[in-house]
């Protein structure tokens, strides 16, 4: 697919204003004169904007509906703009000024398409406090850069200290939740992108959006918005959820296509599970569980995935010397053992669900 949208307006004014406002949403403009010229690209450009007069054109050269046309007037829309934007299909007929920033916003969204499929959203809770949840999401989210995936790891949990310290970003400079403003619902993948602190091994860069030393965790909306861009932008985007249902939790959980249960292989721990399972069962779409070892007990993974009524996705050996090389700034994920097993797995499962979904679709 080509990347850049195609106009197609008479009226001199207008089509600076569409021009702007291509430009202000990041995507090219490519201009076709005439319905021949219009013709070459209307298939495979990713959205197209039409005058009253392009729109015309285009419907009387018989151009075949398509997804991602809008029609743009300057005053109210007429009963020819309406039959114009039945016959080609069009999303939807814009008027400016007062359309600018939705016509900007539904580029920037196509420009975030073009790249490809749409991303899947992993979303990791701890069954029981020191589960290693946030340990785990990371994993993942590194493992997911480095295959090469535009990956995401977002922290919804106010309580845990800040998912850039256990990344080792600290010290680097970017935005957290605190400073994160969601004024329209709607955040622009790149835009995103280029605040963020990042991670960052040989070519592969991961982006965090972590929370601050503070009580004060993210908005639902907010939570909502972020994960929607990360899915936008094709990529990975992995969620340290709390295991405690805050509205922010929740609406993560909800977004998510694969919410892990992690879970150490202990009767307390099990115990504490159960609780947080009947949440996660009312709010997630697909809940799979994953079982930490080693268990005191004997207690088996297929035991606590009995007990706890979910598919057992991964036991998880014990990852031997783990907590000094987190102490000593080491990135979860970086190196090899059980932890590194652990994420691959949760990766290629999630890459199985997309390509059901997609064969479903």
């Amino acid at each position: 697919m080509d990347r850049r949208c195609l106009v197609v307006a008479d009226d001199p004014d207008l089509l600076d204003a569409l021009l702007r406002i291509a430009a202000a949403a990041d995507m090219e403009a490519q201009r076709a004169i005439d319905a021949a010229d219009a013709r070459r690209a209307w298939a495979r450009a990713p959205a197209v904007l039409l005058d009253r007069a392009g729109a015309v054109r285009c419907r009387e050269a018989g151009f075949g509906r398509r997804g991602s046309v809008v029609i743009v007037v300057t005053g109210e829309p007429a009963a020819e703009d309406w039959r114009a934007a039945v016959a080609l299909g069009a999303d939807r007929v814009v008027q400016l000024p007062a359309g600018e920033a939705a016509l900007a916003g539904m580029l920037a969204d196509v420009r975030d398409r073009a790249g490809g499929a749409p991303g899947r959203v992993l979303a990791v809770v701890g069954g029981c406090g020191g589960a290693g949840a946030s340990v785990l999401a990371t994993a993942v989210a590194v493992g997911a850069a480095r295959a090469g995936s535009a990956a995401l790891l977002v922290d919804c949990d106010p309580l845990g200290g800040g998912l850039d310290l256990l990344a080792g970003i600290e010290e680097e400079a970017g935005l957290r939740w605190p400073g994160l403003t969601v004024g329209d619902g709607r955040v622009q993948a790149a835009s995103l992108r280029g605040a963020l602190p990042r991670v960052v091994s040989g070519r592969a860069e991961l982006s965090v959006l972590s929370c601050a030393r503070s009580p004060h965790g993210p908005e639902p909306a907010a939570v909502g918005a972020v994960l929607d861009a990360g899915r936008r932008a094709g990529g990975t985007v992995v969620c340290d959820v709390p295991r405690y249902p805050t509205d922010a939790a929740l609406t993560a959980v909800a977004a998510a296509d694969l919410t892990v249960l992690l879970v150490p292989a202990t009767l307390r721990a099990g115990a504490a599970a159960c609780r947080v399972a009947d949440v996660l069962a009312e709010h997630a779409q697909v809940v799979e569980l994953v079982v930490r070892g080693p268990s005191p007990g004997g207690i088996t993974p297929g035991e606590v995935a009995s007990c706890l009524g979910l598919p057992l996705l991964h036991a998880m050996r014990p990852a031997r010397g783990l907590a000094g090389a987190l102490e000593r700034g080491r990135v979860p994920g970086a190196g090899r053992g059980a932890l590194s097993v652990a994420a691959r797995v949760l990766r290629d499962r999630l890459g199985a669900l997309d390509v059901a979904h997609r064969a479903a679709s």
